[in-house]
């Protein structure tokens, strides 16, 4: 395997772990990017097993000065870096006349602005090894009737970024994808039913049940067919 890294942020869990865990079969080592520690020492430890090297960096990406200390431990400890899959963020499930101002800017610094941060930070050695971006945004809610426009604002917002970097590397020789998952049974889904059944007097699994019928499609995606996909438009191998 010829030397390459990859940078994912929301590493401790769900999707992001899921991507981690898949890469490690296409790249030598994978900057794992997330809040929880003991959670990305777990993720570390499979990815060492599919047989990359590991860097855990407990950061949490709202924070300005987080996506440059990402940059610069990465390049410190590999020299180089291949891929940036913005994954980390989740945006409340509330009804865009009931969230807050605080539930807004938490929303933007994480999932957007975190993303925004840490692509241009890294640019430069992007730019450097013709690498790629993916910005992950989500889909807009969890039940299709309910009005939860607002996290579908800060993921219109999302993919019109993922545009804008776009067109710029086109000219730098960066590739940059948007990926807006449909449903996904993650912990936090799973989560997100067990508080939401009880308040509509439903079992968890009613529940679980309902949005697929509803949505009109036959089951939730699984974390690991999202990693698949990341694979296929990040790993070195495509360019081949």
């Amino acid at each position: 395997m010829s030397k390459s890294v990859a940078i994912i942020t929301g590493a401790s869990q769900g999707i992001g772990r899921a991507t981690a865990v898949r890469l490690s079969r296409d790249f030598s080592a994978l900057v794992l990017v997330a809040r929880n520690r003991a959670n990305l020492e777990q993720t570390a430890e499979a990815v060492k097993a599919g047989g990359a090297e590991a860097l855990i960096i407990d950061a949490d990406m709202a924070r300005p000065e987080a996506a440059q200390t990402v940059v610069d431990q990465a390049m410190a400890a590999f020299g180089r870096i291949d891929a940036l899959l913005n994954i980390a963020g989740a945006v409340p499930q509330i009804d865009l006349f009931e969230m807050t101002d605080t539930q807004w800017e938490a929303g933007l610094a994480l999932k957007l602005h975190g993303a925004r941060r840490l692509t241009i930070a890294a640019w430069p050695a992007l730019k450097a090894s013709k690498g790629s971006v993916v910005l992950m945004s989500g889909n807009s809610a969890l039940f299709p009737k309910a009005p939860y426009a607002a996290v579908g604002t800060i993921n219109a917002a999302i993919v019109a970024l993922a545009k804008a970097f776009s067109d710029r590397g086109i000219a730098d020789g960066v590739q940059v994808n948007s990926v807006l998952p449909g449903p996904v049974m993650t912990g936090r889904r799973r989560s997100y039913l067990q508080h939401w059944a009880p308040l509509h007097e439903m079992t968890v699994e009613e529940a679980t049940s309902r949005f697929p019928k509803e949505a009109g499609i036959a089951r939730y995606g699984e974390p690991e067919e999202i990693a698949e996909l990341m694979a296929f438009l990040v790993s070195p191998a495509r360019a081949g």
